[in-house]
């Protein structure tokens, strides 16, 4: 079993907190970095929420 496999079986039915998490980091990296990296960030911040199944994208959308 892979380590996406183990995080998908613990975040089951905690899916929105994982997107919570998610925006969350992604929103410290942009801070951090002041916004230079933001569309890599984004596109990391989906594709994670993609594969643990995390929400769609917040109101922040599109990138800043």
């Amino acid at each position: 079993m892979s380590v996406l496999d183990k995080l998908k079986q613990m975040l089951k039915g905690h899916e929105d907190q994982a997107g919570q998490g998610i925006d969350k980091a992604g929103d410290y990296v942009d801070e951090k970095t002041q916004g230079k990296y933001s569309g890599q960030v984004d596109t990391a911040q989906d594709k994670l929420k993609e594969q643990l199944g995390g929400t769609d994208r917040d109101t922040d959308y599109p990138p800043r």
